[in-house]
């Protein structure tokens, strides 16, 4: 039986063209040798393999893209390549793929063929925010984005609040940039005046800001959300 291929889970950055001091140099040089692709998005993918390397062959690569139109014939086509011997690498739009990203199915199918599955060394925007927000990282839950509707949105930011104060467990979601200060205004117009909230935007990048507050200090201090790509933390 021909040898398989590895499947390389590959970090993008979360937004800033800078790679040095976010990704290391040997996630590069492995990046940089691979030739079939399963990615979120083909333009960043692309750019981030260019940066990765300005003399990246991304003509004489193969890429499938891995989002709500793909189809099982696409996932299929990525185990084949697996099968064949040919290392894949997995990259999101930003951050880390098969977190909340796409990417899980490929790794289940590759797992499911005992084919070896290596994630490389990347940002991380969630684990970031967590490990800058003073709650516990011993105990926490990542809910992924909020529900759109608003009454369905505050019923599960008052759950998140509760599990919080009940169990010790940090809440971490996020949501859209554009809804961004619609979550915060329901977080301060709903939740209990002590409940402590932490908000982690723009991670990695030159404007970056980590702030934890109490529900009652962020009515006097909040600030613009709506641009910036967000993670909202209660602990």
């Amino acid at each position: 039986m021909a040898e398989t291929g590895n499947l390389y889970i590959i970090p993008n950055t979360l937004g800033g063209e800078s790679l040095e001091d976010i990704i290391p140099s040997e996630v590069t040089l492995k990046a940089s040798g691979i030739r079939h692709f399963i990615v979120e998005n083909l333009k960043s993918s692309r750019r981030l393999l260019r940066k990765m390397d300005r003399q990246f062959p991304i003509d004489e690569s193969m890429f499938i893209e891995m989002n709500k139109r793909s189809t099982e014939q696409d996932t299929m086509k990525g185990l084949q390549w697996l099968m064949a011997g040919n290392d894949v690498g997995v990259i999101s739009d930003a951050g880390c793929a098969c977190v909340a990203d796409p990417g899980a199915e490929i790794v289940s199918l590759a797992h499911s063929q005992k084919i070896a599955v290596i994630p490389l060394v990347g940002p991380s925007s969630i684990l970031l925010s967590l490990m800058g927000s003073g709650f516990s990282g011993q105990n926490f839950s990542f809910h992924g984005y909020l529900p759109k509707d608003r009454k369905d949105r505050i019923k599960t930011l008052k759950i998140y609040e509760f599990e919080s104060r009940k169990k010790g467990y940090t809440q971490i979601f996020m949501d859209t940039p554009y809804r961004n200060m619609n979550v915060l205004e329901d977080l301060l117009n709903e939740l209990a005046d002590h409940t402590q909230i932490c908000i982690a935007s723009n991670i990695t990048l030159h404007n970056q800001r980590i702030r934890t507050m109490s529900v009652e200090d962020w009515r006097e201090n909040a600030y613009d959300l709506s641009k910036s790509p967000c993670v909202f933390l209660i602990g």
